[in-house]
């Protein structure tokens, strides 16, 4: 009998055009989760053959910085990083994670044509999250090396179509030039078998990685999690103006039930918060702001609650 490997190994079997193109073993994406994804969890994820994306989102470039260069202490395996697309120093993060050899930026957020470009003179790729199919074509246009569909069952900032109508549409879209990831409500092996026969690459998870020894995320808060069923979830624009998927709590039903003008104040308290957690100077924090507010097309009540999100 030949001694030659079976064809059909797992690396085998889940070998995909995502896989092929970052050099990972699993069509398995850890989403870059805002105070989540450190780089203990992110170089455990690479290190295991699925695809590790560290959030530097809400890092100071000083702590972004330690936090690459502790991945590649911890594992040779390619990673990626993730960004906000309106991040008023984008470029120079960009500049430092692409020199490091960082494999994928991913984005929170429609990236700018030239950021787009930046990551692609530097040798890497980009990788978008995008929430329609119309966002899918356009990111095809402006020239992503994939996607990541993620349908209304996503935690966090989500859209109101399900993961099973929106990944198809991707796929059917835009399928046949770049690979497509689905998110949004993925947690097993059988959740990865259905997105390949919906066509996709690979599946990218959040919240499932979030529950990991690898998470920086307290035991008490993984237990509220674990004990949650889907019926303990609930899309609300409570936090920031924007549709998130959450846990329902105590303090999610404070917000809802509270008018604007009582929340504001403590938005501003969050924002002052989030602007010395992350190092950003104060004329940097409005100048992100009014390009969320355009980007996103916000409103200026939901503006001045946008710092709720992150420091919550």
């Amino acid at each position: 009998m030949s001694d030659a490997p079976s064809r059909t190994t797992p690396e085998t079997v889940l070998r995909t055009r995502f896989t092929e193109m970052v050099g990972c073993t699993y069509p398995i994406v850890q989403t870059g989760m805002g105070w989540v994804s450190g780089s203990n969890l992110t170089a455990a994820t690479s290190s295991a053959g699925g695809f590790g994306i560290l959030a530097a989102v809400t890092m100071t470039p000083e702590r972004m910085r330690d936090a690459v260069r502790s991945v590649k202490e911890r594992t040779d395996a390619p990673f990626g990083v993730n960004f906000r697309a309106d991040q008023p120093d984008l470029s120079e993060r960009l500049r430092f994670v692409t020199s490091e050899g960082v494999r994928l930026v991913s984005f929170a957020g429609a990236p700018t044509k030239d950021a787009i470009k930046q990551v692609h003179d530097a040798g890497a790729v980009v990788v978008p999250t995008v929430g329609a199919r119309r966002h899918a074509e356009k990111m095809l246009e402006w020239g992503v090396d994939g996607v990541i569909a993620q349908g209304g069952e996503g935690g966090g900032h989500t859209g109101s179509v399900p993961t099973s109508l929106l990944l198809p549409q991707v796929v059917e879209a835009v399928g046949e030039s770049i690979p497509v990831l689905g998110a949004g409500g993925f947690h097993s092996g059988a959740g990865l078998v259905a997105a390949l026969a919906y066509g996709a690459d690979g599946i990218a998870m959040g919240t499932r990685f979030l529950l990991t020894a690898e998470s920086r995320v307290p035991d008490g808060i993984k237990g509220r999690y674990t004990a949650a069923t889907v019926f303990d979830t609930v899309v609300t624009t409570a936090l920031d103006g924007a549709p998130q998927r959450v846990i329902r709590t105590e303090t999610v039903d404070g917000l809802e039930k509270a008018p604007t003008v009582l929340k504001l104040p403590a938005a501003v308290r969050r924002a002052l918060a989030f602007r010395k957690e992350t190092g950003t100077p104060l004329r940097d924090l409005v100048k992100e702001g009014l390009a969320m507010r355009k980007s996103q097309d916000l409103t200026w009540a939901q503006l001045a609650m946008a710092a709720n999100a992150p420091m919550l």
